[in-house]
């Protein structure tokens, strides 16, 4: 595990910038492509350690991928033409293959056994697993069948009605791909509103999807096509940049090419509620998918409540948010986030750890958190917990901080971001 010391710096975010494709998509164009009959070609597709994941489970399925660089050739011969994988096929760290490859792997007539690191080992798959046994799924692993690793006798499933416990677009997504395979129908019920790229994507890869309001429906026996797509770029990756533009003095930034599904834009209108001078520019689509540009001024903001429907859209982003709130005027207070609690380590307390041994002032709810501010930070030693999310948020953290910011085991930053770090430093001028 590697360290790294941050030192405070009088440099200001400037400039244009672009982020790496956005890791949502990047899994799913993966899984749609290596199910397709024909080649996709895939651009701008994330390399981050979790995309990986997905790569190389359908490559032990005798999926040909080909990669340069950032973009992949996917040889694709027909759901039928998948392959038993001879070794466990590991996950990683990587929640999203897990969940959807679930879903995948309980509807191929194949044995499959799927295991992942000791984080992802921690996650529940119950909420998979229980839904995907409704149609007739044979699935074994530990703690009656909802922890990794997982055995999947695959077999042809039965459509099936799902009305979702849990706001979960990784459960939804598992469910639609298992009715794709499926006999009959899959009607997928949501509770909320989650975020919506495999619904949007299907439809690329010539998959006929049916939305009418919380409900998804499709049917099963369709076999994707080959397609060609670009990636966007990642809005969970831009709001580490988002919040450092607004945070730090005298910055202005323009992030070019960003993906805008409202489903997933909640960081910047959490940020505009705040009093962010924050503005987007949507100038293309992909597929359904807005794509468009963030400008953002550093500037004054003020503590507000996050909760509700908000929250599934932001989940991810909690922490940067988080980060911001401790530089906001009066309290801010996030609830309603007890899915955090599951993530890769438990984010409420991570994100408290770690923003307390920098000097701030928060509490943690048994939903989310209480952030006082305005408070300036000292800095100090932080520990990512091997999260993503929490090593680029102490990172950020480190451009207002006093004193140097350590932080430990900064490597699992590149599940998400491999290039985190050279971005921050161009942009800083």
């Amino acid at each position: 595990m590697a360290d790294i010391e941050l030192y405070p710096t009088k440099k200001s975010l400037q400039g244009e910038m672009v982020v790496p494709g956005d890791k949502s998509i990047s899994h799913r164009s993966v899984i749609f492509a290596s199910l397709a009959e024909g080649t996709s070609h895939i651009r701008n597709f994330l390399t981050g350690e979790d995309c990986l994941r997905t790569v190389e489970a359908f490559r032990l399925m005798g999926v040909h991928i080909d990669q340069h660089g950032s973009d992949l050739a996917i040889h694709g011969r027909g759901i039928a033409h998948l392959k038993e994988p001879v070794s466990p096929i590991y996950f990683g760290n990587s929640g999203t293959t897990a969940r959807l490859m679930s879903g995948v792997l309980a509807g191929l007539p194949l044995f499959t056994t799927a295991f992942g690191d000791e984080s992802l080992s921690k996650r529940p798959m119950d909420r998979v697993v229980i839904p995907l046994k409704k149609m007739g799924a044979e699935i074994s692993g530990r703690d009656h069948d909802s922890l990794l690793p997982l055995s999947f006798k695959g077999k042809k499933l039965k459509g099936d009605i799902h009305e979702l416990k849990v706001k979960s677009a990784q459960v939804k997504s598992a469910l639609l791909l298992a009715g794709m395979l499926a006999e009959g129908e899959t009607k997928v019920i949501e509770m909320g509103e989650t975020r919506n790229h495999t619904e949007m994507l299907l439809p690329e890869f010539g998959v006929e999807v049916n939305v009418e309001g919380r409900m998804v429906t499709i049917k099963g026996g369709q076999q994707p096509s080959g397609a060609d797509l670009k990636v966007p770029g990642d809005i969970s990756s831009a709001a580490f940049f988002i919040v450092a533009s607004s945070i730090t003095p005298g910055s202005e930034m323009i992030i070019r090419d960003v993906g805008l599904n409202p489903t997933r834009d909640g960081v910047i209108r959490a940020m505009e509620r705040m009093g962010a001078d924050i503005s987007t520019h949507i100038h293309t689509y992909i597929g359904q998918e807005p794509v468009g540009d963030i400008h953002i001024r550093a500037g004054s903001l003020r503590g507000v409540t996050l909760e509700g429907d908000l929250i599934p859209n932001v989940i991810d982003e909690i922490p940067i948010l988080a980060l911001a709130a401790t530089q906001a005027e009066g309290t801010t207070v996030i609830k309603d986030a007890e899915e955090l609690r599951h993530k890769e380590t438990d984010r409420i307390h991570a994100v408290v750890q770690t923003l307390t041994a920098l000097g701030a002032k928060v509490e943690a709810l048994k939903d989310g958190m209480v952030i006082h501010g305005k408070t300036e930070l000292t800095g100090g030693s932080i520990h990512s917990y091997g999260d993503h999310r929490i090593g680029m948020m102490g990172a950020v953290a480190s451009l207002i901080c006093q004193n140097p910011v350590t932080i430990l085991d900064k490597d699992c930053i590149s599940i998400s971001y491999p290039s985190f770090f050279q971005h921050l430093n161009e942009a800083l001028k």
